[in-house]
């Protein structure tokens, strides 16, 4: 049985090792056509959906109020909403305000 050559020896000869020749990588464009037809899934994060509208405005009013509602309720509500935000600057406690005043006349 051959015996193994020692790693602390003094004799050991590293001249024979050298670092390998790097390869010149492809371009991206390429890598990007090769991946498509071979289906590879990309690791690239999918787009954002688009950010809903800041609907926030500060005011004095400082109690909140969550509710469930329908869908039909709520689509009401924005449409309210977003119909008075710009040319009569209304906020959304404002809408609920006007809405229970409204409902309070109708009441009595």
């Amino acid at each position: 049985m051959a015996e193994r050559a020692g790693l602390l020896e003094d004799d050991f000869d590293v001249a024979g090792f050298a670092p390998k020749k790097s390869v010149k990588a492809e371009p991206p464009e390429a890598v990007r056509a090769i991946a498509e037809n071979a289906d590879f899934r990309s690791r690239e994060p999918a787009p954002k959906p688009p950010k809903k509208a800041d609907r926030r405005h500060r005011t004095g009013r400082n109690e909140q109020l969550n509710v469930k509602v329908d869908a039909k309720t709520f689509r009401l509500f924005y449409e309210i909403y977003d119909a008075h935000r710009e040319k009569e600057k209304w906020v959304q406690g404002e809408v609920i305000e006007r809405a229970l005043v409204a409902l309070q006349g109708e009441l009595k």
